[in-house]
């Protein structure tokens, strides 16, 4: 029988279990379990790996303590401009948005794009014009507030500074730490489809409308049948720069290279061009990998061959 899998993440960096309290630490695995539980029900059933994605991304986007949707930090301006993707490795079919506002789920547009817009990548205004006309669901600017999220902006809007994403520590320790909040999931059905959906906020206090690797297909998100689907989390430039989800594809495809292999080729060339942050994978027999080349990253991961694991330091 065909193994189902589903990795998920919600975003790397410098996650030390020093700075977590007991009780955050509890609230970011009890997030990724129910981010867990929504997309590998849809494997149990049958569904395709895209649904599944689609579902596990929608839950950690509801959920503040991620940087994507819900959670989102705010930009240079004081809002929130979210970017999100969807591939679909069976078809090489893909749907990406940039630069969205009030959209509640931006996965759900994504994956819109995908199915029914006859494009690939839709930005901006545009983008949620096309949310409009697809009736997916829009929110006011209260429900993308939180307190943390405001707090950490006003530490930094007087300044030309960024932050990757938050922190649990003083704000005076703001810039020393470095967490990407970008999430995202990948999966193989029982069909052996694979899938890859990211979704981010991007950096606090961006200015320019900059855009990260998420939304880019082959840097922060790819999924091919004949190789992987990966789904990115780390410093954004450095991954567009690398092209890193299409390069795990390329060392499977030409070099032969197993997932665990290629993706820590990848991460590691990664560091050496100084873009921290890491991957998960999946292949299309349902094997799984999550490397990182940094302190940590929230993931979690389960298949039907009874695999099950939720972590959130590097050591794990």
């Amino acid at each position: 029988m065909q193994r189902f899998s589903l990795v998920i993440h919600g975003g790397a960096g410098t996650i030390l279990k020093e700075d977590m309290t007991p009780d955050l630490e509890e609230a970011y695995q009890k997030g990724l379990n129910e981010a867990l539980d929504a997309g590998y029900a849809v494997l149990e059933e049958g569904g395709s790996s895209v649904n599944a994605v689609k579902a596990a991304v929608v839950i950690l986007e509801d959920n503040v303590l991620f940087n994507a949707g819900k959670g989102s930090v705010f930009t240079k301006k004081g809002v929130q401009e979210m970017d999100a993707a969807i591939m679909d490795g069976h078809t090489l079919d893909a749907g990406s948005i940039a630069g969205v506002r009030n959209v509640r789920n931006p996965i759900e547009l994504a994956t819109e794009v995908l199915r029914n817009s006859n494009h690939v990548f839709l930005s901006g205004k545009g983008a949620n014009d096309f949310a409009i006309k697809q009736g997916v669901k829009l929110e006011p600017d209260d429900f993308f507030f939180s307190q943390f999220r405001y707090d950490q902006w006003k530490a930094l809007r007087d300044s030309d500074n960024y932050s990757l994403d938050h922190t649990h520590q003083r704000l005076e320790e703001l810039m020393r730490d470095k967490k990407f909040g970008t999430v995202g999931a990948v999966a193989c059905d029982v069909d052996g489809h694979i899938a890859a959906a990211t979704s981010t906020g991007g950096m606090t206090n961006k200015k320019y409308g900059r855009i990260g690797d998420t939304p880019i297909i082959g840097s922060g998100t790819y999924a091919n049948n004949a190789t992987c689907a990966i789904s990115c989390t780390g410093h954004g430039e450095i991954f567009i720069r690398a092209v890193a989800a299409y390069d795990v594809s390329c060392l499977m495809e030409y070099k032969g290279m197993s997932l665990q292999q290629a993706m820590q080729t990848v991460v590691d060339k990664l560091r050496r061009m100084e873009g921290e942050g890491g991957m998960i994978g999946v292949d299309a027999a349902g094997n799984t990998a999550m490397v990182i080349n940094c302190a940590g990253m929230y993931r979690a991961m389960r298949s039907s061959n009874g695999e099950h694991f939720v972590g959130i330091y590097g050591t794990e």
